[in-house]
Formats: structure tokens, sequence, C-alpha cells
């Protein structure tokens, strides 16, 4: 396997998943492109590690089709060793060293970097000679994004492995990731629920709300279809009639509405002779609303009765 200057891009369809009477994903179609950072976004439950599962061929989908560079990933030594999938959880040898897992993993990864490693571990104040059971929650998922970037796997999955990071040593992963990437560019996901911090590395975003994607389109875009709406509650209910609104908040005489839609000059124009004042929705805000479990689980019933 010969890593590749773009990443390696994923491709799903139809994909269920199910666990018993539990359906974790339900039909999921979508594509991730090669060579972006993608943000992989949900409430817990959502099905966010059963898809990142699915395509690192940790288990095969109920039924359905995972691509990973236009092949199946299950048990296929071409693209196995190209997916770097890292988890909260570990998945180290807890009675070995930092060093020798290290090693361990540098056998598996074609592209791993070795110097990579050692700039992370000195970032991260790591001593290789320490054991990850001896370690603190927050030095564990430190190890894990050196054991993910130092990978420079085509595409590298990192799920939530900043849980336990203090906020420097979050930030210091973020501009590591970002210079890394920008030198050796490949396909990353992350999943991840401080949505606010890690917006300004995305590129691409996929929402999973109940193991159906809610959203999955370029981060621009999304932020694009934000919009606040601020002003007399009569003329932003005028104004807002009809559109797709995500939510609503009064104080006395006035109303801020969010809702979801790109604006013509026109209708800019008119908000603002009607004494508006538009706004644009931080990704956080707009994850939130768009995820409310009042909003979504009518949106789900009505799309499951629409495929009966």
């Amino acid at each position: 396997m010969t890593a590749t200057t773009t990443g390696w891009g994923v491709e799903l369809h139809g994909v269920t998943q199910r666990y018993g009477d539990v359906v974790a994903l339900d039909d999921v179609t979508l594509t991730v492109r090669p060579g972006t950072i993608t943000g992989l976004l949900g409430r817990n439950g959502s099905g966010k590690s059963t898809l990142a599962s699915l395509v690192a061929a940790f288990r095969r989908p109920t039924a359905g089709r995972v691509l990973v560079d236009g092949e199946d990933p299950w048990e296929n030594e071409r693209v196995v060793p190209g997916v770097c999938f890292v988890r909260e959880s570990g998945d180290v040898l807890d009675d070995y060293s930092l060093r020798d897992n290290l090693a361990y993993v540098s056998g598996a990864r074609p592209a791993f970097s070795h110097e990579l490693a050692g700039e992370l571990l000195d970032l991260f104040e790591l001593e290789p000679r320490r054991k990850p059971s001896k370690l603190s929650r927050g030095k564990k998922s430190a190890f894990g994004i050196v054991l993910g970037l130092a990978s420079r796997a085509p595409l590298t999955i990192l799920d939530e492995v900043h849980l336990g990071l203090d906020a420097p040593s979050r930030y210091a992963f973020y501009d590591a990731l970002l210079a890394d990437y920008a030198e050796h560019p490949r396909t990353l996901v992350l999943s991840s629920h401080l949505i606010g911090e890690i917006e300004r590395l995305l590129e691409d975003v996929v929402v999973l709300d109940r193991g159906r994607v809610l959203v999955a389109q370029d981060a621009e875009g999304l932020r694009a279809e934000g919009l606040s709406v601020t002003g007399p509650a009569d003329a932003v209910e005028r104004f807002v009639a009809g559109r797709d609104v995500l939510a609503s908040q009064r104080l006395a005489g006035t109303v801020q509405t969010t809702v979801r839609g790109v604006l013509t000059e026109g209708e800019v124009r008119r908000a603002r002779d009607a004494g508006l004042e538009l706004g644009p929705v931080p990704l956080q805000d707009l994850f939130v609303h768009l995820t409310d479990p009042q909003r979504t689980a009518g949106a789900a019933d009505a799309s499951r009765a629409a495929d009966r």
C-alpha cells in the first residue's frame, strides 16, 4: 500500500447496522471527499462510532455497502493498513511501553512518521518508557492523538480523542493537526462534541441523528444557511413565515429567530427596510438546533411513514 497525497474517499450506500432490536444506522448514504477534514457530528447514540467502525472494517454492516478508496475495506489487504481509527477508549497495548506501542503501530502503517511521533511526544510531555496503564486519562488521550497523527494514514478517523485533555492541550492538538495536514494532505474525520473548538478545522460536515444522515455538506455552505433574525415580534414573524425555523427566543416585544436558508439580495433589503437585524449563526448553535430532539423526532416519524 502506498499512501496517496490526497487521501482516500469514503462512500456508504444504503448502510444499515443493527444490534439485536437496536438500529444504530438506518439506510445511511453519504460520501466523504478525499483530502478533506470532515466533522462527524451527532448527539450521543446518533451512530457516529458505529459508522466509524464500519469504515475502519471493525465490523460488517447488516445491509448496504461501505467503500474506502473505491473498495470494500473488510479483510482488504490493501485498504486496511491505510485506515487508522483512534478511539477515546484507547486500543493500545497497556502493558507495553509507549515506545513499544509506537514500534508496533509503525510496523502496520506504511506512512508512519517516527519524526512526527517524537515531536508529539514532546508536545504532550509523554515519556516513551511509561506504560499506557500508568497514564492519566488526559495523557492516554494525548497518546491516541500521537498514534493517529503520526500514522499519516490516507484515511484517519479520530473519535472523541480530545476527551480528557485540558484546553491548552486540545488547542495544541488542533494546531498540530492543521500543520501536519498542510504538509501531508490526507483524509481526516473528526468526531467531537466540542464543535465550537473544531469548527475552524472543518471543510465538510456530516451530522447524524437517530442513525440517519441529517446533514452532509461543506462547512461553509452550512454556515451560510444559518441566519438569525432579530427585531419586533410581528415583523420577525412576517419575515420568517414559510421558512425553516430552527429556534425562537422572545424578550418582551423583541424576538430572535434562527432560520435555515440562504437569502436573496432582495430579501436582505426587505428585512433591513422592516427594521430587522440579520446575523450569522455559529456552527455549534446550528448543530444544537438541527438535532433538537423535539424537532428531529417529528421529522424522523414523517420520514419513516413516507418510506412505508
